[in-house]
């Protein structure tokens, strides 16, 4: 797989960010785009032998659309130049969580996992209730030494600590959320290789599942909402 050219075509769609480029470039995002699926198998591959949950996937059905919806946006640029993927066992859905890839140039590529959404109120006051009643699993997780040399826990979050839940609670912080989710950001030049980076994106996965686990546990009943 080359992720040097996934990186050159991105870079040259950020600088041509408009359907003339993109359409007059169609082959080349075709190769981009086989190439980000490469990835993803031999990255599946690597995550099946600690998760292997996430075997059953297909590349293609992980992997978001580079066009964006502009309708509400002040940013018309109609192409997210950027290749994004989620894998977990149900596929690229928000839940259950998994482990979260994003490629785009400038050094603004990530490893992510966790709720990245805070939409689904359900999701969120399942995840509340799980931390009230398993806060010591939660402090047990987060200050792994070896967790906290990678994550810090994010997501937005409430000034106060919502009705219904104790002010003085021990995580009381994390009951402010509305969403919880890790960040590892990659630099370009880690993207040069791609075995090697197939194996560090495993590594850091494979610490952050306990986290992704502790989550799924908690949303075990959710259910997606119908459109």
């Amino acid at each position: 797989m080359n992720i040097q050219f996934i990186i050159e075509y991105l870079s040259a769609l950020s600088m041509n960010n408009n359907r003339e480029w993109y359409h007059a470039n169609k082959n080349d995002f075709k190769k981009a785009n086989a190439e980000f699926e490469e990835l993803l198998q031999a990255l599946m591959l690597e995550i099946g032998k600690f998760d292997s949950s996430i075997l059953h996937n297909n590349p293609k059905d992980l992997t978001f659309k580079i066009v964006r919806d502009t309708r509400f946006s002040h940013d018309k640029s109609p192409y997210n130049p950027a290749f994004r993927a989620h894998i977990s066992s149900k596929g690229k859905l928000p839940v259950p969580v998994g482990y979260y890839l994003m490629i785009k140039p400038g050094d603004q590529s990530f490893l992510g996992g966790g709720l990245f959404a805070d939409m689904f109120k359900d999701a969120t006051a399942m995840i509340r209730d799980y931390i009230v009643k398993n806060g010591e699993e939660w402090e047990k997780i987060i200050h792994d030494p070896e967790f906290e040399k990678y994550f810090t826990v994010q997501g937005t979050a409430l000034k106060k600590v919502p009705a219904g839940y104790d002010k003085e609670h021990p995580q009381a912080e994390y009951l402010k959320f509305k969403s919880w989710y890790l960040e590892y950001p990659i630099k370009d030049e880690e993207l040069v290789d791609s075995e090697i980076f197939s194996a560090k994106a495993a590594e850091v996965f494979r610490i952050m599942k306990p986290f992704n686990d502790y989550l799924n546990k908690a949303l075990v009943d959710f259910q997606m909402p119908a459109r």
